[in-house]
């Protein structure tokens, strides 16, 4: 089996209007990797946040505002490394853990996806953290396999996996990003990770953004059951 380094790795996110953490979270990936990782954001920002990614050697695509799903598929499919990890660029998740995950691929995982509700997510909103708890458990019972954070935005795919599914949602593709390669096979860890406050303002709305994404793990979880 091959054994990936960080000369293997590309980290991907969708930015949206994130000046005030995207240099931070650029700069902890390089801290991580020792500045040998590729880092890709698909923008649809107004201010500088593609600016500031360039300026840290970031590869930014950019295109109209369509929303999550749109970008971070447009992100996880870019790249030509083997293994890709899409993360957020409000500064909530722990690039420190960019080894670890590594080293869990490398260990013969197809994703790795870092579960946030495990340490209690105490700077996530009560709110939305409940909904989160309520996904994984809507999750857990249509797929029939526990699982314990579907919305994560930090994970690490082999990039084969990404190009044998075809991804269809938007607010609900994190979700996706999970449940359909489970229900193929596919070997998923889910790793705890430490949740920081987000820096910066939320842009998602969490009654229309939970619907949404509500619909999509049903959805999902019916098409994979009888495909």
């Amino acid at each position: 089996m091959t054994e990936y380094t960080f000369d293997d790795l590309a980290v991907v996110m969708g930015t949206y209007d994130e000046a005030a953490a995207v240099g931070t979270v650029l700069d902890d990936i390089d801290e991580a990797t020792a500045g040998r990782a590729e880092v890709v954001c698909v923008d649809s920002s107004s201010d500088r946040t593609p600016e500031i990614a360039r300026e840290r050697g970031a590869t930014v695509i950019e295109q109209p505002p369509m929303g999550y799903g749109h970008a971070v598929r447009e992100a996880v499919l870019a790249p030509e490394r083997p293994v890709i990890v899409t993360t957020d660029c409000d500064d909530t998740y722990p690039m420190e853990e960019l080894p670890a995950f590594l080293d869990l691929i490398n260990e013969g995982y197809d994703v790795v996806s870092g579960d946030r509700l495990y340490y209690g997510a105490d700077a996530m909103p009560a709110f939305n953290r409940l909904g989160n708890v309520a996904f994984a458990l809507v999750a857990s019972a249509l797929a029939g396999e526990r699982v314990h954070d579907t919305t994560t935005g930090m994970r690490a795919y082999r990039r084969e996996l990404l190009h044998e599914i075809e991804w269809t949602e938007n607010t609900g593709l994190s979700a996706e990003l999970l449940l359909r390669p489970l229900f193929r096979g596919y070997r998923v860890r889910e790793e705890p990770i430490p949740y920081r406050e987000r820096a910066g303002e939320t842009k998602l709305d969490p009654l229309g953004g939970g619907a949404a994404i509500a619909k999509s793990i049903v959805k999902v979880c019916l098409e994979e059951r009888f495909r």
